[in-house]
């Protein structure tokens, strides 16, 4: 439960008498007043929840799910009967969810707030109720987490945790030494085209009216680009577009006219011998301060590359097999679940999961690239707004893990069209014909891999059992190749 006792009142709101000056490290003031539970046993006034009556007697994530089915009408009228339910029915996450499920044209402008926006009232208006004796963590903590402090947890990173920085790195030395290792790059990307090019403001210049996917949106960049520098969301929206290169008009490879080109230490990328039917593999990422993506592991076992244009993203990491705190992996490794947001998990598992061994932390900066290896659960997070590329791979050493994950989990395979039944066989297929010598090492890799699993097991039960390889762990899905999902 959250206790604050130095929260004053909210501007223009009539004094609380038990609120006195707040410090740098109190929990931030909320815009109405609203106080964490535990701060009804200090206050000298009767809690505004009394008003209630007998609705009373239901918890306040109760009461929020209910509120969950009204419709803008109902909302703004439930507000006006008691100063504790006006408080719920300013809770933009209810008129993100409104706007969500009813809007189907980007708004005409973002007006500062999701209640703003779907209401089209003017922005930065401050609500007029006093609501200095609401007490509700329900209400308090989506306010909390958007306003913590990253550098708290992006900053005195212990020296074991650190990611391994390299000015530069060439193939072989990857491939036989760091192709399962987090890493970052400090000079590879400064020869791009985009590098020094692409920012927030220039791209908003040049494509302001093309339409790019933020989770579950599709705006105006014009659109998306106010909302980058004038929300309060806990989980600010996400821009994460596959299809930019194409709304975009640009060349991505090793053409003269590409306006970038994957790192080449990472070598080749063996999915490339799928063309066409490839599963989508590269974003362009934008996003505010705070917005990000919480723990997972990018699909069909790939690794993976993210280069920073602009801003700076701080990065934590886990090996396939940790147990990440606040992380629960279903039984068949195919469903995760953890706190809502990226703030939250910071606030409650930030420190426990510094402490665990195998833990690897580090902030990329502009004009730096980090390297996630295949299977490795990651957090990141914006310490400020920026521009990322991001692209997955198939690197040699770790051609094994990826057919195994084709072969043994059709149902987690992700990206590929529709209309491919069996993305392991088209797979065998195109590696068997171009590349049968990286096909037959990486069966025997598998095999090798069976057969260890099944003498440690026979060892451990002294008996024999038939054993297939399984890598474990959760792995982040991207939908088929017509949906655009978040990774």
């Amino acid at each position: 439960m959250l206790l604050a006792k130095d929260i004053p009142p909210a501007p223009g709101c009539e004094p609380d008498t038990s609120s006195t000056q707040i410090s740098p490290d109190s929990i931030p003031v909320h815009p109405m007043g609203v106080k964490p539970l535990g701060n009804q046993y200090l206050a000298s006034v009767p809690a505004a929840r009394r008003s209630l009556g007998p609705l009373g007697l239901l918890p306040d994530e109760t009461i929020l799910q209910v509120l969950e089915y009204f419709d803008a009408l109902s909302l703004k009228n439930i507000g006006r009967t008691c100063r504790f339910l006006y408080a719920f029915c300013q809770l933009d996450e209810l008129w993100k969810a409104l706007f969500l499920k009813t809007s189907s044209q980007p708004p005409p402008a973002w007006r500062g707030s999701w209640r703003s926006t779907y209401l089209n009232a003017p922005g930065g208006r401050r609500p007029g109720v006093d609501c200095t004796n609401v007490y509700s963590d329900v209400l308090h903590r989506p306010f909390a987490c958007a306003h913590i402090d990253l550098s708290k947890y992006s900053s005195g990173i212990p020296d074991v945790n650190q990611i391994r920085r390299f000015e530069r790195l060439g193939y072989d030395d990857f491939a036989q030494n760091w192709s399962s290792v987090p890493f970052i790059l400090t000079d590879c990307i400064q020869r791009w085209p985009v590098y020094g090019d692409w920012n927030i403001d220039e791209l908003n210049r040049r494509y302001s009216k093309a339409e790019f996917r933020a989770e579950a949106v599709d705006w105006p960049f014009s659109t998306y680009h106010e909302y980058i520098y004038n929300n309060d969301d806990e989980s600010p929206l996400y821009l994460f577009d596959r299809w930019f290169a194409e709304k975009m008009n640009i060349r991505i490879g090793h053409d003269t006219d590409a306006v970038y080109w994957p790192p080449e230490c990472f070598g080749p990328d063996l999915f490339e011998v799928l063309g066409e039917e490839r599963p989508a593999h590269r974003w362009l990422i934008i996003g505010p301060q705070r917005s990000g993506s919480t723990f997972h592991k990018d699909p069909n076992a790939t690794s993976a590359w993210n280069a920073v244009l602009e801003g700076s993203k701080y990065w934590i990491m886990f090996p396939p097999a940790a147990q990440v705190p606040g992380v629960y992996v279903s039984a068949d490794s195919s469903e995760v679940t953890s706190p809502l947001s990226i703030a939250e998990w910071l606030l409650e598992f930030h420190a426990e999961a510094r402490a665990l061994p195998g833990c690897v932390e580090g902030v990329c900066k502009a004009g730096e690239i980090v390297h996630v290896p295949s299977g490795w659960w990651h957090l990141v997070v914006n310490l400020e707004a920026g521009v990322a590329l991001t692209q997955n791979f198939v690197p040699r050493s770790h051609l094994a893990d990826v057919l195994s994950f084709l072969r043994d989990k059709p149902d987690q395979v992700t990206g590929f069209k529709r209309d491919i039944e069996c993305p392991y066989d088209l797979f065998v297929e195109r590696l068997g014909v171009q590349h049968p010598e990286l096909l037959d090492g990486a069966f025997h890799e598998l095999e090798q891999r069976k057969q260890t699993k099944k003498r440690k097991w026979e060892e451990a039960v002294g008996g024999n059992a038939d054993a297939g390889y399984d890598s474990g762990g959760f792995s982040f899905g991207f939908g088929a190749d017509d949906d655009d999902k978040i990774p």
